[in-house]
């Protein structure tokens, strides 16, 4: 083939600040700096200019946002003067406003923990793929503590109205393991007078538990159970956040099926609860190593090397590291259909309950390509071709397009893509643009790197 890669950074979790490059803001505490007490701000005339001039670009930058969200926030002030009824308003988001609002909508179940226990009366909604995901695993648990959640179906948009009385503390077993879920009761838990905790039948991603002590919140964790006690105040803390081991796991995945592909992607999170895609891979025979490891705060961060595996063999996905890298299955499916032999990811149900339904949208991308798939119950089964990608496109060459529906879903969109790019075939995406929640270069990166 021919290809090769040159090293690339990740897009961010977090935004810098744009004179002193210093992160501000980090999605994982929301609300901004709600609740935070942080040392008053020093001030001297001498540097009034200074000032005057930021102030100035600052109002510009401001004027930029508003004409790049004028309807999403017409529609805001709209709602903030009149009580939402039904469902809401229709909803029709640009690229621009969803990135806009990301912090908002992108994770309603931790916003219902957080506004929950606050006295406010607020309305959670968010655009077509997160307003058909479920929000009772995260209403139930919250509502046995005290919060009052209204979800018609069950589903966002999501009505929190002010707490009758101060949240109770309270263990909840979550019959799955899930972050979202974990982290909401545990916000509010910060709110709540008592200790709080959620124990999981597996460990899911523990980036809440590593960030809240560094923001002064004491976290106990024993074994599948994580414990905070409240009320808490959070106080003001500088960090910055590495490169998104999700979106590295989609460059991970094509340099390990593309021939004379070699990768380094720098300061990438290799926290344990993250990297499984990067094991799988590994284990599947991709070439994989680590340098330059370190700690950011409480989180492992490094680069991760790919190389080319000459031949990737089927592998055995376990229940257990499901929670690890559940977000990338999607993508792995195509290191599965390269690989020799059968690739089974057991207890993938949660699929079934993302942005879209990934379980069957898998199943039905694969096989437009030729390669065939199936589930059993929870397990999602793959056949691997055991020969070159770019093959499977020359039995679709005589197409001219192969229509792929992304179900406005990122990661499906991303997945098409590039397998688009191993097989060589004419792929078509019916809602291209939906890569934007998370990867708004992700085209451009792409193209950059062959």
């Amino acid at each position: 083939m021919g290809r090769s890669f040159r090293d690339v950074s990740l897009p961010k979790y977090y935004r810098e600040s744009f004179f002193t490059g210093k992160p501000f803001f980090h999605p994982d505490l929301f609300g901004g700096r709600l609740g935070v007490a942080g040392d008053p701000v020093p001030y001297s005339t001498a540097r009034d200019n200074i000032i005057t001039v930021l102030l100035l670009l600052c109002f510009i930058m401001g004027v930029v946002a508003f004409t790049k969200s004028r309807d999403f926030m017409m529609r805001q002030a709209k709602n903030f003067f009149r009580r939402p009824t039904g469902l809401l308003s229709d909803i029709t988001e640009t690229a621009q406003e969803i990135r806009f609002q990301l912090t908002l909508a992108l994770q309603g179940c931790l916003l219902m923990g957080l506004v929950c226990g606050l006295g406010v009366d607020a309305v959670l909604f968010g655009d077509e793929s997160l307003s058909s995901r479920p929000m009772g695993r995260v209403i139930e648990p919250l509502s046995a503590m005290g919060a009052r959640i209204e979800a018609q179906g069950g589903t966002l948009p999501a009505h929190v109205l002010p707490a009758q009385a101060p949240l109770s503390a309270a263990h909840y077993d979550s019959p799955k393991a899930s972050a979202q879920v974990k982290s909401a009761v545990l916000l509010a838990g910060l709110q709540a007078g008592g200790t709080t905790s959620v124990t999981e039948p597996a460990k899911s991603r523990d980036h809440t538990e590593r960030l809240l002590p560094a923001f002064g919140v004491p976290v106990e964790v024993d074994g599948l159970t994580v414990s905070v006690t409240g009320p808490a105040r959070l106080h003001a803390h500088d960090m910055s956040a590495p490169g998104d081991p999700s979106s590295a796991a989609f460059l991970a995945v094509i340099a390990a099926v593309l021939e004379d592909s070699d990768l380094t992607i720098e300061n990438v999170a290799l926290n344990p609860t993250r990297t499984g895609a990067f094991a799988v891979l590994e284990r599947m025979g991709a070439d994989i190593s680590y340098a330059n490891e370190h700690l950011e705060g409480a989180e492992p961060v490094g680069d991760v090397h790919v190389a080319f595996g000459p031949q990737l063999m089927g592998t055995v996905v376990t229940p257990e590291e499901i929670p690890t890298l559940v977000d990338e299955v999607p993508v792995l499916a195509i290191a599965a259909a390269a690989a020799q032999g059968e690739t089974v990811f057991q207890g993938a149900g949660e699929l079934r309950v993302k942005e879209s339904d990934r379980f069957a949208a898998v199943i039905e991308g694969l096989a437009a390509f030729g390669v065939r798939a199936w589930g059993e119950g929870d397990e999602l089964h793959i056949q691997g071709t055991g020969e070159p990608l770019y093959l499977l496109g020359d039995a679709l060459a005589d197409e001219d397009s192969l229509q792929l529906p992304t179900y406005h879903d990122h990661r499906l969109a991303m997945t098409w893509y590039l397998m688009g790019l191993a097989t060589e075939a004419p792929v078509v995406l019916d809602d291209a643009s939906c890569v934007s929640v998370s990867w708004p270069s992700f085209y451009a990166d792409i193209e950059g790197l062959m």
